[in-house]
């Protein structure tokens, strides 16, 4: 097939008002009178869909199994990360131009917009999470950056196939669910707070009713009565935006018996623990923090952009919250490594170790050895509220 005749297909598919689909797609080329065998129109099929409504020669990337992120750098090369780390592909683009143009494109299909005027913006194409930078802010060049959602829909069995010592962490876990603890999931980007949080939200009865609120939709855990709220962004004058604390109260007006939010980073923490402290109780939501003694200080910077105090943080978050579970990537296994009570002693927040992996005796794993009066206190007061004992 000639470019010429590729260039007609597309400008046949894009002139028109019509939405550009799959189905479109197939029948522009079935319709088109061109001699292909049944091989080569899918091939033509799956590159013009690809390149119109997918992420264009980042899409065969996207599917590759066991790929969490696909970057592509201010040189115009592409890297993917996964199970494996870090690892450069072989795809290449011809220049900056192609590599502003997929960006703009991609933004577009999410309904944003990424120009001079906004050189930095973000969006969501199916599973896709999609972030784009373009000069001069770029200093090298555009940057995309591809983060794949699919970790939530797998179950904690299957998590816990990649964890160190999962017949300590299990039981736990699936105790804070049980008892229904108001609890944190901390960690670094790309740790599995979200995969955690979704296959905890699939142990809950199937009575239950979740409401998730996030930035972007992320969450989809395998239960049945789910619901979601995403957060709007303002237009151009900043008009028309919900944030996500609007939003976490507008949960309260729909019953629900677990208020969920994706990933607490602002102003959103102040309605979220009022939430907690007027009796909702099984409440989960994903911070970022390096460690669970970071956990505090995140909680306090958050408050002080609700203009909240650190003594009424710490207050409020003592009473709110039971535990900060922490997870991390360690030899490119994403697992939890710590789950720590909180306390608020003195009008400070605290938080008090209960199980650490460091310190799981590999030759007693129903039993987590623990190395001082502290964590064994810890440990003890954990297991008591979730029935461990």
């Amino acid at each position: 097939m000639s470019d010429q005749q590729l260039h007609a297909l597309r400008e046949k598919l894009t002139s028109s008002a019509e939405p550009v689909t799959a189905a479109r797609i197939a029948e522009a080329v079935r319709a088109s009178g061109l001699a292909l065998g049944s091989r080569t129109t899918g091939e033509l099929v799956r590159t013009l869909r690809d390149e119109l409504v997918g992420l264009g020669p980042l899409q065969p990337l996207v599917e590759r199994p066991g790929v969490t992120d696909v970057l592509i750098d201010g040189r115009r090369q592409v890297w993917i990360d996964g199970a494996a780390g870090l690892s450069k592909t072989e795809v290449k683009f011809a220049g900056e131009e192609q590599v502003r143009g997929l960006a703009r494109r991609l933004i577009a299909l999410s309904g944003g917009r990424l120009d001079e005027g906004q050189p930095c913006a973000e969006g969501r194409i199916g599973e896709c999470r999609i972030h784009a930078v373009i000069p001069p802010v770029a200093v090298e060049g555009t940057m995309i950056s591809v983060r794949i959602s699919r970790g939530s829909a797998a179950t904690l069995d299957q998590l816990a196939e990649q964890w160190d010592a999962p017949e300590v962490w299990l039981p736990v876990i699936r105790g804070i669910v049980d008892a229904r603890l108001n609890c944190l999931i901390s960690g670094a980007t790309g740790s599995g707070k979200t995969s955690l949080l979704g296959a905890m939200l699939a142990e809950c009865p199937h009575q239950e009713r979740i409401i998730i609120v996030e930035d972007t939709t992320e969450l989809r855990p395998d239960h049945p009565h789910v619901l979601h709220l995403q957060q709007r962004r303002g237009n151009v004058e900043g008009a028309g935006e919900l944030g996500m604390g609007r939003l976490v109260r507008e949960t309260l007006r729909m019953r629900p018996d677990r208020l969920i939010v994706g990933e607490c980073r602002g102003s959103e923490l102040k309605d979220f623990l009022t939430a907690m402290n007027t009796g909702h109780q099984g409440a989960v939501g994903t911070v970022h923090a390096n460690s669970p003694d970071a956990v505090p200080a995140r909680l306090i910077a958050m408050g002080a952009l609700a203009e909240l105090p650190p003594e009424s943080v710490a207050l409020q978050a003592g009473a709110a919250l039971d535990a900060v579970i922490h997870m991390e990537r360690r030899r490119g296994r994403r697992m939890p490594v710590a789950i720590s009570l909180v306390h608020c002693r003195e009008r400070t927040l605290q938080m008090v170790p209960a199980l650490l992996a460091r310190f799981i005796d590999p030759n007693a794993l129903e039993v987590p050895v623990q190395p001082s009066v502290q964590i064994q206190s810890g440990w003890d007061e954990l297991t008591k509220r979730i029935g461990l004992r």
